[in-house]
């Protein structure tokens, strides 16, 4: 049995190494729809939907632009004129959307896991891995700015839970995080948030499982919006975000197991993405294993959800890791990928598509590649390539049904692998 050992905990850590290795594929929408953005792996991929063409990344004078490692968050300003991409390289890069250049860059001792940006653009705040959120404070932008070093400021921190969502509260008053262990939390955004944020307005608690994602459902009635979240714990719930009081949950996982995944049933129905539309009346939805997206009704004055069809995509066996909307257009944008595939020449695959249809509309369509916006031209910035292999394709689609679970759930190991875990730890090199 001794012998055996070794050769078990070498199958473990490969199987651990596997599951950190491959990285979701993510997609944002400028607010405007003026261009699109894809991260895949270490690659930054924007397209220009105003002048249908491929957006070049500036400001890389000093070889620091690109990403070394994979990207795990990206994210527009209310406003458009920001854009931030952070990830497993320890930095963030905060970039002006008008020339695509690298205004700063920001240098972590943690991977990132989530970033989010203030309503003014004043404030970008980014999430580690420890639980702790950082704020760094924007100058005003000047033309030409050459690319600046800053450092982060401690904001709030949960304590050792890996934060898995970042959200401002559409008045901008709080900001809302939440964790791999279920909790919602709500803090007051304070006046001088360098200072650090100190008030807990409410914590919304009732998910069983690690929440994986968080949005805002808001219209003209209702100004100051409810919170959605998704979770591991295969439910949508809607909450009164002020008070931390649950209004409503939706059970989606009943939904999605009526659903056929390649022939057979299966039980991984975590949500992994969800984005509402500028009216707050529908709620797209990313569930693990399901070949396309839930689509929820959310009436904002009953303050319930339900559940209104399933868009499917089972022809291509596309199941969305991202998805992301505009204010301003009718399109749901979405991109099935990973980096690092294993066995394969080409180790990173994106495949986007897009659904449209008018808010409150239950008939949503399915666009073919030769209606998207753009057409092949954006296709082909955004996936890298027009045509993808099938067998590759088959191979992400199931590297995406197990990863996107594995990255959140909270894994157990023994005295000894918790030990070997620190040893390897090298956030704290080079401090004394």
């Amino acid at each position: 049995m001794e012998d055996d050992e070794p050769l078990n905990t070498t199958e473990d850590n490969n199987k651990e190494a596997l599951e950190t290795e491959v990285a979701p594929a993510l997609i944002s929408v400028h607010p405007a729809h003026h261009s699109v953005a894809v991260a895949v792996g270490c690659e930054l991929r924007v397209f220009d939907l105003r002048e249908c063409c491929p957006v070049t990344l500036g400001g890389d004078s000093n070889g620091l632009l690109h990403h070394k490692e994979s990207i795990r968050a990206i994210r527009y300003g209310a406003k458009g004129k920001v854009f931030v991409s952070a990830g497993d390289d320890k930095v963030v890069k905060i970039w002006a959307t008008d020339s695509w250049r690298c205004l700063y860059s920001v240098s972590t001792e943690k991977k990132v896991s989530a970033v989010a940006i203030s309503d003014n653009g004043q404030f970008v705040c980014y999430a580690d891995k420890f639980g702790a959120v950082w704020v760094v404070e924007l100058d005003e932008l000047i033309e030409n700015q050459s690319l600046l070093q800053k450092k982060g400021s401690p904001l709030l921190a949960h304590y050792c839970s890996i934060i898995t969502s970042l959200e401002f509260s559409p008045d901008g008053q709080f900001i809302i995080t939440a964790d791999r262990d279920s909790k919602i939390r709500v803090t007051v955004f304070p006046k001088k948030p360098l200072d650090g944020a100190h008030e807990i307005q409410s914590y919304c608690l009732g998910h069983t499982e690690f929440v994986s994602c968080l949005a805002f459902v808001c219209n003209q009635d209702c100004p100051q919006g409810y919170l959605i979240s998704g979770s591991g714990d295969a439910t949508v719930r809607l909450w009164d975000f002020a008070s931390g009081l649950l209004l409503h949950t939706c059970e989606v996982g009943s939904q999605v197991g009526n659903q056929q995944t390649n022939g057979a049933e299966t039980n991984l129905f975590a949500v992994t993405d969800l984005c509402a539309t500028s009216d707050g009346s529908s709620i797209f939805v990313a569930v693990q294993s399901l070949p396309g997206i839930l689509l929820l009704s959310c009436n904002l004055s009953a303050k319930t959800l339900s559940v209104t069809r399933v868009v499917s995509i089972i022809e291509e066996d596309f199941i969305p890791t991202s998805l992301g909307t505009s204010l301003t257009s009718d399109f749901l944008w979405m991109v099935m990928g990973v980096s690092n595939l294993p066995g394969f020449s080409s180790s990173s695959l994106a495949r986007v598509r897009v659904i449209s249809g008018e808010s409150g509309d239950i008939h949503y369509n399915i666009l073919e590649d030769n209606q998207v916006p753009c057409g092949e031209q954006l296709l082909e910035q955004l996936q890298g390539s027009l045509s993808i292999d099938k067998d590759v394709f088959s191979a992400a689609a199931e590297a995406v049904k197990t990863s996107m679970r594995s990255l959140l759930i909270k894994k157990q190991y023994s005295s000894d692998r918790r030990e070997f875990r620190k040893r390897g730890r090298n956030d704290k090199k080079g401090k004394r």
